[in-house]
């Protein structure tokens, strides 16, 4: 039975070796949380190491520490790492909840000796971290890592540099405050890192208007090209092959927001957003209302999140995954016209 995350208080009154953990293509959330936890371990004497599964959105290098995170590198392996990951004493999981997630560094962090901390509020939890924080309630992992911060009495330490990361995982996951998960404590959370002088303007423009030339024009040719309406079962989806995305010189963040674009026809209740990548097609669900898409990726394609926004993966060519789409939207009754 994990504990809860208030019994580490007393552990973090010495100076400890940590390493946070993202999930892989981390966001501004996972990314912002992790940043900032580890601003704040670092102001408390503690040896901190971010180590990301995978690279993420050039749009998120502005962060504060960016610097500092750590890439896993497939063409390195594990030797370089295994070090970290063998001399922590707590690992801190962050926005996700199955170390499937983190692929490759869930074999180190198996084999670690460290004490595994997960903060988190994404559905259908897996049981494998010594501490807990989660809640599915929250609308953002960096929602809880103020909490989890403010917990460890740490409240008065949060700096600018530890607000803008937590109010970029804040404002992303949100949907910059419009998703039903945004809440009147969320909002007092960012009132109080605004009152810290954080430049809100600035934080959304870096993220939302960060677009370069190839990431626009792949957006006009998915929209002109590549968007496909199932309108007598309220869905709409983007397919995009190998060859589109090479087209297009993709990079990782190209494709951030372009699922939410089919969702915003008039009268869709579910959209798709599907990437073909060497031996697999990642898909991007996002719905509206009642009907909810975790359940459906779980379902289907091996995958999950939260009620209205969730991501798969299948280990097939793209024309097969948008037929087993096809075939999973028509079982839907809730969703015919």
């Amino acid at each position: 039975m994990p504990k809860p995350v208030e019994e580490l208080k007393a552990a973090l009154g010495t100076p400890r070796r940590i390493v946070i953990v993202p999930h892989q293509k981390p966001d501004a959330d996972a990314l912002g949380s992790s940043l900032g936890l580890a601003g704040w371990l670092q102001k408390n004497g503690h040896t901190v190491h971010v180590v990301s599964p995978t690279d993420y959105p050039h749009f998120l290098a502005w962060l504060p520490g960016n610097d500092g995170v750590v890439v896993y590198d497939l063409k390195r392996g594990d030797a370089e790492y295994t070090p970290l990951f063998a001399q922590a004493e707590y690992i801190f999981c962050l926005d996700f909840n199955d170390l499937k997630r983190v692929e490759p560094l869930d074999q180190l962090i198996r084999q670690s000796p460290a004490q595994l901390v997960l903060i988190d509020h994404h559905e259908a939890k897996t049981d494998f971290a010594n501490y807990e924080y989660w809640r599915v309630s929250a609308a953002a992992t960096a929602e809880l890592i103020y909490e989890f911060i403010c917990l460890m009495g740490g409240q008065a330490q949060i700096d600018q540099a530890i607000a803008q990361c937590l109010y970029a995982g804040i404002m992303t996951d949100t949907g910059s405050f419009k998703y039903p998960a945004t809440s009147s404590h969320i909002h007092r959370i960012v009132a109080d890192l605004l009152d810290i002088g954080i430049d809100h303007t600035t934080i959304h423009r870096r993220i939302y208007d960060t677009n370069t030339e190839n990431s626009l024009k792949l957006l006009g040719f998915a929209l002109a090209n590549r968007l496909y309406v199932m309108r007598d079962h309220k869905t709409a989806y983007i397919a995009l092959s190998k060859e589109d995305l090479k087209k297009y010189h993709h990079k990782t963040g190209d494709t951030e927001g372009m699922v939410n674009y089919a969702l915003s026809i008039e009268g869709i209740v579910l959209a798709a957003l599907f990437k073909e990548e060497e031996g697999c097609v990642k898909i991007s669900f996002r719905s509206v209302g009642d009907f909810s898409v975790n359940e459906f990726a779980k379902a289907g394609f091996n995958g999950g999140g939260h009620k209205n926004a969730a991501g798969g993966k299948v280990l097939t060519n793209l024309e097969a995954a948008v037929k087993q789409f096809q075939q999973a939207v028509g079982l839907l009754q809730a969703l015919k016209a």
